[in-house]
């Protein structure tokens, strides 16, 4: 009879939802940093979000297939998550992921379904000035922001120092490289999206709040834009990188 409670027929229940997971993760990351490159190299791109990048593919049957199995990997990566949750492995942290990669399942399968999706940049809007609204609104706007930079660090820390490497089995060159920049990249977006939303508490406007695909934006917009974009886009690129590498060499259990 299986247990979690076994480390081996723990992995090998969550073994192939963490490597289906982690590259379905990387697949989202890399469309949105292929895209933003595409853009900062004046060749028709989007800054755009996840769930934009999910929308881009809508539109072939190529496109919907895989929009179809990336859903499927994004489940995986959640439950994948929800098992570590319910182990007590970083409770909150993974339960944030679930509900995070849970999400990001059920847009792909609205949109496969026709259903279509706002961008986060709307969803930003609509979400801040609800909550902007309740007694209390600016200050609980505000910390959402400070949290969001806090994540941003924490994933700054993880890239500076490496401690990705701590839960793979095995060693990989390549993989420290990317994960380096990749890490460093997602401290860049999140940091970013943290700080507007913060701006909106401020100055008590919602149209301050930005999601990844604002923040890319912000980026595109500023002085020196196309160069500040290609090397954000190039550091997710390597972040999607790091995930595949991560499918290959994470312990699962961890």
């Amino acid at each position: 009879m299986h247990t979690f409670a076994n480390p081996r027929s723990a992995s090998e229940w969550t073994g192939p939802l963490a490597r289906v997971g982690l590259i379905a993760k990387g697949i989202s990351y890399g469309l949105v940093g292929a895209l933003a490159l595409k853009l900062a190299l004046g060749d028709g791109g989007a800054a755009t979000s996840n769930q934009g990048a999910m929308q881009h593919l809508a539109g072939t049957s190529f496109g919907s297939v895989l929009l179809i199995l990336l859903a499927v990997g994004l489940a995986a990566y959640a439950v994948w998550r929800a098992i570590q949750a319910w182990q007590g492995e970083e409770r909150f942290v993974n339960a944030s992921r679930v509900v995070i990669y849970g999400a990001l399942t059920y847009t792909a399968i609205r949109i496969v379904s026709g259903a279509g999706e706002q961008t986060q940049n709307k969803s930003a809007h609509k979400t801040t000035a609800v909550v902007l609204s309740w007694p209390g609104g600016t200050v609980i706007v505000g910390l959402i922001g400070a949290v969001l930079i806090g994540v941003g660090l924490y994933q700054l820390y993880m890239g500076v120092t490496r401690k990705f490497e701590e839960k793979w089995r095995g060693r990989s060159d390549v993989g420290s490289v990317v994960g380096v920049i990749g890490h460093v990249a997602r401290f860049v977006v999140l940091a970013l999206v943290g700080v507007f939303a913060i701006k909106a508490a401020a100055e008590y406007n919602p149209k301050q709040a930005v999601g990844l695909d604002g923040a890319l934006q912000k980026l595109a917009h500023e002085s020196y834009g196309s160069f500040l974009l290609g090397l954000t886009a190039a550091g997710l690129l390597a972040y999607c990188a790091f995930c595949f590498v991560d499918a290959r060499y994470r312990d699962p259990s961890r």
